[in-house]
């Protein structure tokens, strides 16, 4: 079990209720090792850099889940490393400025990152997720992480716990969009994710208009075959519908439930021996 750290029991006041408070790369090594006496927390960002459809920002899955991120670190008090901006997104391909790693690469990446963090006392690795291909490739790089840190006998590698929270899957935020948009939500370049963006980057409303009827999703076989299957790069959705408003709902529903899983994880207690 990892202590909370002080300020976890809710949203925070004050200068340390400021996002650069809990930014990894704004602290010091002595200031992470003063945190680690408390805490054994962390939370990594995970996206994409993919097409979203004609409208749709093509950072959507990153800046959406190191929003997330930063707001769930700020009402917890738990530190947030940079994001992980290139994940698993090979199927997007046939759009340009899809940037993808392929699903060796992403899991060697998430590995070192999970084998990093553990080195330096880090018990309990959050990560929070903006994109659907990099969930089993993750949970494939956990299972890798546990049997490296305990083979190089990393101090706690016993102890070591990795858990991937996808913000757009938490119950309340799948509510909500099914409330706004019904079907329209779709599977990709959703009005859900759309709507967090011109939430946090307003500029990007000047990208939206009405879209003809989407394709509706289905199996999908590489990136030449998602093209000819859904030629504007959307799945069944319509990102018209999102407004703004609805993002910082999101956002707020989203913060709110993974803080509360975040703070289970991280008093967990460990199985008696």
């Amino acid at each position: 079990m990892t202590e909370l750290p002080t300020s976890a029991s809710g949203p925070s006041t004050g200068p340390a209720s400021s996002q650069a408070a809990i930014r990894l790369q704004l602290r010091s090594w002595p200031e992470v090792e003063h945190y680690l006496q408390s805490c054994r927390g962390v939370i990594v960002p995970l996206g994409s850099t993919e097409q979203h459809g004609p409208t749709g920002a093509i950072g959507t899955d990153a800046l959406t889940a190191e929003a997330v991120a930063l707001e769930v670190g700020r009402r917890t008090g738990v530190l947030v490393t940079p994001a992980q901006a290139f994940g698993m997104a090979e199927h997007h391909l046939g759009f340009a400025g899809t940037i993808s790693l392929q699903p060796s690469t992403l899991l060697a990446v998430l590995h070192d990152v999970v084998l990093s963090l553990a080195r330096h006392g880090f018990e309990r690795i959050y990560v929070i997720n903006g994109h659907g291909g990099n969930i089993a490739t993750a949970r494939a790089a956990f299972a890798q992480a546990y049997g490296t840190a305990t083979s190089r006998g990393l101090p706690g590698a016993d102890r070591l716990r990795c858990r991937l929270a996808n913000w757009f899957t938490a119950s309340s935020v799948t509510k909500e969009a099914r409330t706004l948009y019904g079907e329209r939500e779709g599977h990709h370049a959703t009005p859900s994710e759309i709507a967090l963006t011109l939430h946090l980057e307003p500029s990007l409303s000047s990208k939206q208009r009405p879209l003809p009827e989407a394709a509706p999703a289905g199996p999908i076989h590489g990136p030449d075959d998602f093209r000819r299957r859904h030629p504007d790069g959307r799945m069944g959705s319509d990102p018209f519908l999102a407004q703004a408003a609805h993002g910082a709902r999101f956002l707020e529903l989203a913060a709110e439930a993974l803080a509360e899983d975040l703070r289970a994880f991280l008093t967990e207690a460990e199985p008696a021996a």
